[in-house]
């Protein structure tokens, strides 16, 4: 649509989000309350699917494990494609939210964690429900295929990947656009997009390192992979202060160090779980080249019986916003926000969202929906304190309900409408 028609468009609607928005919020909180770990929404995914057929989607269920797509057409024009992550994370929610999770489940490995939404994909998938309604009850003022996707797994980078390997591409319309959003901290009520890169690429491995294990009071007869593990861990922090250029954006993090069972048994064995977030595929490629040979060097140095063992975890690729789509969407955006619509700067997190475009070979754009108190982030803000603001993934990630979920389903609104006739 011209930008006059889009905003029509949304000045039609924005009365009509308003009286939604009770049945959204009510929607949001049971998710929230109800997380499922990544490759298991399978209450999500019926929410989801029986939202979507009551408001005349055709809908495929078991997408890629529990993947949901819903394909609305609504005559001539191009198939827009909108995309939500369903899953959640294995955290114990520490908000005090009075809908705050108290669930628990076993981990891929077994371990029993506390489950929560902490990255905020519940309200993804509330903005995508509602901007669904909203199309389907308004179909007199545009034209096109709506592609409604409620992907799995996205926090251990499966997600996307199995839903193509499902035969996604072959089963349904080919997008002529993709579009994403995710909340992150910022202050509620805005938006940010950019060109080019916006997301890292991110890499987790898993390090298995083998010790000799022996009794806590006759350390001299074992090797220690309790030390063994300290050291390595201390060490690989030098690879972004000392090893990669100044120039350079990466993170590497330690984000378990996991070993024996008790205060007077040294272990076998010890294993490292990290993470690695890059800008460049050659500083990737630098980082686990000096990730391995740091983990075999401290392993001969501590005389340990054998080389470590390497696994990785997960992958993300960069995520790379299309420029003529990017700027189409902001100049929707900037008419629908005015000056709560800017440009961001790139983010060290990853998704697994741009898949679906380089898969496709179709432009995608996504972009970030600010979910922090305003008064919150402005006082942050004002005392450089903006790092204290606990953020995705963290116990404490609460982003308010309002504005943030009017805002969000706005922008999902505004984007797709962009392409819709």
């Amino acid at each position: 649509m011209e930008i006059s028609k889009i905003k029509a468009f949304n000045n039609s609607l924005d009365p009509l989000i308003d009286e939604l928005l009770p049945e959204l919020e009510e929607i949001y909180k049971d998710i929230h309350r109800n997380p499922e770990l990544s490759m298991e929404e399978f209450r999500t995914a019926k929410i989801v699917a029986d939202y979507l057929t009551k408001y005349n989607f055709e809908v495929s269920i078991g997408i890629g494990v529990t993947g949901v797509v819903g394909i609305l057409k609504n005559g001539e024009g191009p198939v827009v494609m909108l995309r939500a992550d369903m899953d959640a994370l294995p955290v114990s929610e520490d908000t005090g939210l009075p809908y705050a999770s108290t669930k628990v489940a076993r981990d891929a490995e077994g371990i029993e964690v506390g489950v929560s939404h902490v990255c905020g994909h519940d309200l993804h998938v509330t903005w995508l429900m509602g901007a669904a309604r909203l199309f389907s009850e308004h179909r007199n003022q545009w034209q096109g295929t709506l592609m409604a996707i409620f992907q799995p797994g996205e926090e251990i980078g499966r997600g996307a990947q199995s839903m193509i390997d499902d035969g996604l591409m072959e089963r349904f319309p080919k997008p002529g656009i993709i579009l994403g959003q995710h909340v992150m901290v910022g202050e509620a009520g805005t938006v940010g997009y950019r060109s080019g890169t916006i997301l890292a690429a991110g890499n987790s491995l898993k390090v298995k390192l083998f010790g000799r294990g022996a009794h806590g009071s006759q350390p001299h007869t074992s090797v220690d992979p309790v030390v063994l593990a300290a050291a390595t861990t201390m060490r690989l922090q030098t690879i972004i202060s000392r090893e990669v250029a100044p120039i350079e954006n990466a993170v590497l993090t330690v984000g378990a160090l996991q070993a024996g069972t008790k205060e007077n048994i040294i272990p076998e064995d010890a294993t490292l779980k990290l993470n690695i977030r890059t800008f460049n595929t050659g500083v990737k490629d630098q980082i686990i080249s000096a990730v391995k040979r740091i983990c075999c060097a401290e392993c001969v140095a501590s005389n340990a019986p054998r080389d470590p063992e390497f696994t990785e975890l997960d992958s993300y690729p960069l995520t790379e916003n299309d420029a003529n789509a990017t700027a189409k969407v902001a100049d929707a955006f900037a008419a629908q926000f005015g000056d709560k619509c800017f440009e961001t700067q790139p983010a060290s997190a990853s998704e697994d969202f741009s898949i679906f475009g380089r898969n496709w070979n179709v432009p995608y754009v996504f972009w970030f929906v600010g979910g922090t108190d305003p008064s919150v982030f402005l006082e942050a803000k004002k005392k450089n304190q903006l790092n204290a603001i606990p953020s995705n993934h963290s116990p404490k990630f609460a982003p308010v309900i309002h504005p943030t979920l009017k805002t969000g389903l706005q922008a999902m609104l505004t984007a797709a409408a962009t392409w819709l006739r």
